[in-house]
């Protein structure tokens, strides 16, 4: 059979055949990286740093909005759904338990569901959800609570493989809003900011079995360290009650041709290896005030690492890593950006990003990444106490998206606006209707879908063109 078929085609036949089955390969594995490029399986999405590949969306969108294409009331929580294919995980506090819920990211109809019991309390009177975002693999949904709750789930089926209770295995004093780190992923290794005294500040875990690879970060490294920025700058003498943990997650990248996690501590960064928990360098970049917070994400370029808080004029930093990778210079300081919780979106040079530590302060920037010189400034700030909606977005998050940013304010208000580093080009802005103050997790996009949230309520709307 084999002989006559094959004997049915002259040579000429047989390399048309083969140049026609190549072209089917790759229409094959292009629509794979396209779907593969459609996911948003962590926060800030694919490459972890709010840009999505995605094309093919709206240029603008009607003055009544994006289309909606489902929506629905859940449970408190500052977490940011995750999408992988077709499903979307939801990570939220229903009554007396932390709730993992899977649907279906098309239609919103639910897949599965898994929940355990919390007691968490926010001492400051923010919710009482989880802050962290669910983290997507193939097979597995990482999750991180608000009281430490560690937990591994089977995506398909939402069972559980694993579960670390970290305020019982580690020495941890409480955080002040609760948890909000959420865990990163660098191969086989989960590395999770713990906030573990006196040590244990930063931990790698095996990530199929929850067993502890390596502990790092704390006394050991932070001790005799310059305290930049506080008064007389004295060196870190090291407190075992103090916090490590911050509300940063880690991120990982190539520097000078060696892979680390930058990790912005309570205390500052610092840099590890990832295989090994081995402290490349710390820096110290904290505000003198005890209730002050770390919250954005390290934003990396090549050899350069950028850092922003919002407390008593910490300002940010830009730093070069040295080609031994074992220490740090600063490159500039200023007050340009004063980041809160949102992470900036860094293209071609310059950076964007919502700046201010509360509503009355905030403002919507855009600086040069090199120099930290700004370039444009809108005023974004409202009453703490209003009793009407803003009409500005107040505080913010970002992502970037087909060459655009699109933008959620804290008071419901989504926005695009063009890539200018030369002044706001704002495209449209609408009042979600269905969200109220604070929305401040990030947008969400995926498969042309975007996935908005406030404490209690989750939208989809279509960003298709």
């Amino acid at each position: 059979m084999c002989e006559k078929f094959s004997c049915g085609f002259n040579a000429r036949e047989t390399g048309e055949m083969t140049r026609k089955m190549k072209f089917v390969w790759f229409l094959i594995l292009a629509t794979a990286t396209q779907l593969l490029a459609a996911d948003w399986p962590q926060f800030l999405g694919p490459t972890r740093n709010g840009v999505s590949t995605e094309t093919g969306l709206l240029d603008k969108w009607p003055t009544n909005g994006p289309p909606v294409l489902w929506e629905k009331q859940i449970g408190t929580g500052y977490s940011a759904p995750s999408v992988r294919g077709n499903q979307l995980v939801l990570f939220h506090r229903v009554g007396g338990e932390e709730v993992v819920e899977s649907f279906q990211a098309d239609t919103g109809k639910p897949i599965w569901r898994y929940a355990y019991p919390s007691s968490f309390v926010d001492p400051y009177g923010y919710n009482n959800g989880p802050r962290g975002t669910p983290l997507l693999t193939e097979t597995a949904c990482y999750t991180f609570g608000a009281e430490g709750v560690l937990t591994c789930l089977d995506l398909k089926t939402g069972k559980l493989l694993w579960k670390r209770v970290t305020a019982e295995d580690w020495n941890i004093p409480p955080a002040f809003f609760g948890v909000g780190s959420t865990p990163l992923l660098e191969g086989n290794i989960l590395i999770v900011m713990i906030g573990g005294q006196p040590n244990s500040g930063v931990v790698g875990l095996d990530a199929k079995t929850g067993k502890t690879i390596w502990e790092s970060v704390g006394e050991k490294n932070w001790t005799g360290v310059k305290m930049l920025g506080w008064p007389g700058e004295p060196n870190c003498v090291w407190k075992n009650y103090d916090k490590q943990a911050s509300y940063s997650t880690p991120v990982a990248a190539t520097i000078n041709g060696q892979r680390q996690v930058l990790c912005l501590t309570r205390q500052g960064l610092v840099s590890l290896n990832p295989k090994t928990g081995e402290i490349n360098f710390s820096f110290w970049f904290r505000s003198p005030a005890n209730d002050s917070v770390n919250a954005m994400n390290p934003v990396v370029v090549d050899d350069m690492i950028f850092l922003s808080a919002a407390y008593f004029k910490v300002g940010s930093v830009l730093l070069k890593v040295h080609p031994d990778n074992k220490g740090v210079d600063e490159v500039w300081r200023s007050t340009a950006l004063e980041i809160h919780w949102t992470t900036p979106i860094y293209h071609d040079g310059y950076l964007y990003a919502f700046s201010g530590r509360n509503e009355p302060d905030a403002r919507f920037r855009c600086i040069n990444y090199k120099t930290g010189q700004l370039l444009w400034d809108r005023d974004e700030s409202w009453p703490h106490h209003s009793a009407e909606k803003p009409i500005v977005y107040g505080r913010g998050s970002a992502i970037m998206a087909d060459g655009k940013l699109i933008t959620l304010g804290e008071g419901g208000i989504l926005g695009m606006f063009k890539l200018n580093p030369k002044q706001p080009e704002e495209i449209r802005r609408w009042q979600v209707p269905q969200l109220h103050p604070p929305c401040w997790a990030a947008p969400v996009l995926s498969d042309k879908r975007l996935y908005l949230r406030s404490e209690d309520r989750l939208i989809c709307l279509g960003l298709g063109k």
